[in-house]
């Protein structure tokens, strides 16, 4: 059979037949590795798929490319009332956010030159970077050399740990692509600006060129910008303060890679080389804690923000803008720490400032401690504290409210007597005596007790609370007692409600915080709207009575020359029990204030001890005027080139001279001695005039001579011009045998001739002038003596005239020292006026020599501590004790405070002139 008829299957059968045997070796090997490569080929695609598979499960793991976590955390920037820089706020991360239009080409060339030269050209991965990183890795080991991308490491800063994976690497290389395709190049080179760390808590090339050199970033060196791109590679190796020789060799390195890529030139580069590190640097001299005491309430204030939380203040690069005067600042700082300017009796002893803008509630600086602040959100005693206000509450709580009322005048009178509260409890002056009847202007000045809860008492609890709180004051209940100062009150709050007296009523919440910007531009204003919270009469009259105490009051300690200063002195005492328990003297007391006020300028000052064992106010040592001296030197310093005017008296005052003793209008009649000028509400003013001294004035000059040859006594006298047709002249006689005057006559002339004289008599002429339109006003009548000699006598005629002109003369004579004697007293009386308004330097009102056993008008600002002031802490009246401040009055987390369940009862106490804060709350 031939082959063309077998099958292709049959022919391949006798082909393999024909073949020998020998050749075959070779056939074998082929096959071998035809079979290899088919097994590897298998292998790959696995691989490649498991792969694959891999790749997909890793990326599908991978964070979501959130927005919210490209925001950076940045820190908040605050600036002062000039909107300059005072500070950022150090958290975890110290950032500062930076446009990338504000980055200089410098800086810009030397983190590309040594981070990334091909930015601009790849899509998020530099292919060519990462051969040279396998090969390095292949030979050094996994992790030797990175191939990152700005673009990378954004997202690995943003996104990841700082973990070496191939996980995480192919995870960070699938979101930079991502993150190329969303946002541009300058976008991304911006982030990484802002992200990369710079060592010491440094986030960011702002704060870095502050931090290491004291710079804003268009003031950078090439030098500096290449040390500053050199730093995030090995952030604390290569930290100039730190290593200056690693970061210099490290500075050198970025600045060649410049040259390199042809961003400088070789004399830019060798020059930018030449400069040790050493003479760069300039650490930033802000200190971390300045101003702290003022920057707490300016968190306390943005944290109030709706919507704000406190974290958004160190994460949300907040510019804040606030009221501080940093010379101001420094030097409350400088006055509350040093110990140079104030003797404070031990480091235990307490103070609290607040000094703020009178015309707008801005307020400038804070003084909440007596050492410097180790941190944030320390103790503040300024703003933190509620401690009895004492006296200094008084014109708040009792007397405006009075005025903006009932009107009350300054000169309304109030009797300083024996008082009880409602209760029953006492009221008691610092003095343990009353003054009987006394003008609203004394009390205030002197700081009597009585007057100040009859005022209250007079006006209304209800009145008198919505007033306090209308000026800030917290008064969620209202007590009797309060009328003397046993609520609680903080300096800050104590500021804001005395500007408003120096405002004309107009009340501005007291504000650290003008405005705060967030990064996409959004500003939000602060600065709150005035009130008018009492008429501008009150604030006037007000401010005019205190300028009294301040001049002549409890409160001349605080005596600042050439400065119309008004203000109030207060003070707390202890209750019986914290006396007995510590062993309190009686000379000693809890707090002391002093709060006052120019048209320009508002400060409140609280001193004390954190609590009764830590330490008391010794009054014999002059303890309590340490508020008034504060006040007066940060006050002295703050109004310096500042032009300050008076209070001025608005049209609804009238200023009215008025009798002292009647507060009538004075009469023609009416002694100078006794006229004082005083302020009324317009329409409220008196209008009757006194009858008081109303008294004609006697006639002058009387003689009585007798004419012999006439037989007749010739009489005659003076009387002023211009009273003359107002005034008739009675004359009367009375010889040696009458007991009274008998009327010869009323006349307008002013002589008479009497004839027909008894011989051997002698006679009493009286003569006195008579109002024509008034029969009872009459002068004080004057008379003169003269004998007739008898019938037919020897005497010499001459004689006896000179007799009688003696008699006459000595008349005269007595009249005019009786006149002289009376002016004497007049002016006497008006020196002693003049006193009573101006502080003795030998009494007590000299608060350097007081003494807390003496009754001066200051000392009764801490007797009203066992006045009955004491709350009863159940229902806030008065117990049987005096005042006491209620333990809610006092926040349970008061340094010194061991019971958070009650504190110290307190007494309200007034005070003495110049001991004036010798009173618990009548200071």
């Amino acid at each position: 059979m031939s082959e063309n008829n077998l099958s292709r299957q049959e022919r391949k059968q006798n082909n393999k037949k024909r073949k020998k045997p020998s050749g075959g070796e070779p056939s074998n090997r082929s096959g071998k590795f035809k079979k290899i490569m088919t097994a590897l080929a298998v292998i790959l695609l696995t691989m490649m798929i498991a792969g694959g598979i891999s790749v997909v499960a890793i990326i599908s793991s991978a964070p979501d490319l959130d927005q919210d976590k490209l925001i950076l955390a940045l820190n908040p920037e605050i600036m002062d009332k000039d909107d300059e820089l005072i500070t950022t706020l150090h958290a975890a991360e110290n950032r500062r956010m930076a446009n990338i239009n504000d980055v200089p080409d410098v800086l810009k060339d030397a983190v590309l030159s040594v981070e990334d030269a091909r930015f601009y050209d790849h899509f998020g991965i530099d292919m060519r970077r990462i051969g040279g990183a396998i090969r390095a890795n292949i030979t050094g080991g996994f992790g030797s050399e990175g191939a990152s991308t700005i673009t990378q490491q954004v997202v690995k800063n943003l996104f990841f740990e700082f973990d070496k994976t191939i996980t995480r690497k192919l995870q960070e290389q699938y979101l930079a692509v991502r993150l190329e395709q969303q946002f541009t190049k300058d976008q991304i080179l911006e982030m990484y600006l802002n992200a990369i760390y710079f060592s010491d808590s440094r986030y960011g090339v702002v704060e870095a060129a502050n931090y290491y050199f004291s710079k804003d970033l268009d003031e950078l060196t090439i030098e500096d910008a290449a040390l500053l791109a050199g730093i995030p590679q090995r952030p604390n190796a290569h930290n100039p303060f730190n290593n200056p020789e690693g970061a210099e060799k490290r500075r050198n390195t970025v600045i060649n890679r410049m040259l390199h890529n042809d961003k400088i030139t070789e004399e830019q580069a060798e020059e930018a080389m030449s400069i040790p590190v050493e003479d760069q640097l300039q650490r930033s001299e802000r200190e971390n804690h300045q101003y702290q005491a003022y920057i707490d309430q300016v968190l306390d204030e943005v944290e109030s923000i709706d919507g704000v939380e406190a974290s958004d203040i160190y994460t949300g690069g907040l510019k804040i803008y606030t009221n501080l005067d940093q010379d101001l600042q420094s030097h409350v700082e400088h006055v509350m720490q040093s110990g140079d300017v104030i003797d404070y009796p031990d480091d235990l002893f307490q103070a609290g400032i607040t000094l703020m803008e009178t015309k707008t509630g801005e307020v400038r600086a804070i003084g909440g401690m007596r050492e410097p602040a180790q941190g944030v959100r320390q103790w503040n005693w300024a703003t933190n504290p509620r401690r009895q206000a004492g006296s200094s509450i008084k014109p708040i709580l009792d007397y405006g409210p009075a005025i903006d009322e009932l009107k009350w005048s300054t000169y309304q009178q109030i009797v300083d007597e024996e008082y009880t509260y409602s209760d029953g409890t006492p009221v008691r002056n610092f003095s343990r005596s009353f003054e009987g009847s006394v003008s609203m202007r004394e009390a205030l000045k002197k700081s009597l007790n009585v007057p100040a809860v009859k005022a209250l008492h007079e006006v209304g609890l209800d009145k008198a609370q919505a007033f306090g709180q209308s000026l800030g004051i917290p008064l969620d209940e209202m007590h009797e007692a309060y009328a003397l100062g046993a609520n609680g009150v903080s300096s800050y709050q104590m500021t804001g409600a005395y500007g408003a007296f120096g405002n004309g009523g107009e009340y501005n919440r007291p504000h650290t915080v003008r405005k705060v910007e967030f990064p996409d531009g959004t500003v939000i204003e602060l600065s709150p709207e005035p009130e008018q919270a009492m008429n501008d009469y009150t604030a006037f009259m007000i401010s005019d009575m205190l300028k009294d105490v301040v001049q002549s009051g409890t409160g001349t300690a605080a005596q600042i020359s050439g400065l119309p200063v008004a203000g109030k002195t207060g003070s707390s005492n202890f209750t019986p029990d914290d006396r007995e328990k510590y062993n309190i003297p009686d000379s000693a007391i809890r707090d002391a204030w002093f709060a006052g006020y120019t048209t320009e300028l508002t400060a409140a000052v609280w001193t004390g001890y954190p609590n009764a064992e830590d330490g008391q106010i010794i009054m014999n040592n002059n303890e309590h005027q340490i508020s008034r001296h504060i006040f007066r030197e940060v006050m002295s310093y703050a109004h310096e080139n500042r032009e300050t005017s008076d209070f001025s008296q608005p049209d609804s005052v009238v200023r009215v001279a008025i009798e002292k003793s009647t507060g009538k209008l004075p009469s023609d009649y009416t002694p100078e001695s006794e006229i004082i000028h005083e302020y009324f509400v317009k329409g409220t003013e008196p209008s009757t005039v006194s009858e008081e001294f109303e008294e004609a004035e006697s006639i002058r000059g009387l003689k009585a001579s007798y004419d012999e040859e006439q037989h007749a006594i010739s009489i005659e006298w003076d009387y002023p011009g211009n009273l003359r047709d107002e005034f008739s002249f009675r004359l009367e006689i009375k010889d040696s045998q009458s007991s009274d005057y008998t009327l010869v006559d009323i006349t307008k002339d002013m002589q008479y001739i009497l004839e027909n004289p008894e011989y051997g008599e002698t006679y009493s002429i009286r003569v006195t002038a008579l109002s024509d339109e008034d029969e009872n006003l009459t002068s004080d009548p004057s008379t003169v003596e003269v004998r007739i000699p008898e019938e037919g006598d020897g005497e010499d005629d001459d004689e006896l005239n000179e007799e009688n002109d003696m008699n006459e003369d000595n008349e005269q004579k007595e009249e005019n020292e009786e006149n002289e004697e009376n002016e004497e007293n007049e002016l006497n009386e008006e020196n002693e006026q003049n006193e009573n308004n101006e502080p003795d330097t030998n009494n007590d009102v000299n608060e350097d020599n007081s003494n807390t056993g003496n009754n001066n008008p200051g000392d009764n600002d801490t007797n009203g501590s066992n006045n009955g002031n004491n709350t009863d802490t159940n229902n806030g009246e008065a117990n049987q004790n005096e005042p006491e401040e209620e333990p809610e009055n006092e926040p349970e987390n008061e340094p010194g405070n061991t019971d958070n369940n009650e504190e110290p009862q307190i007494e309200v106490s007034e005070e003495p002139p110049n001991n004036e804060d010798n009173t618990s709350n009548n200071g």
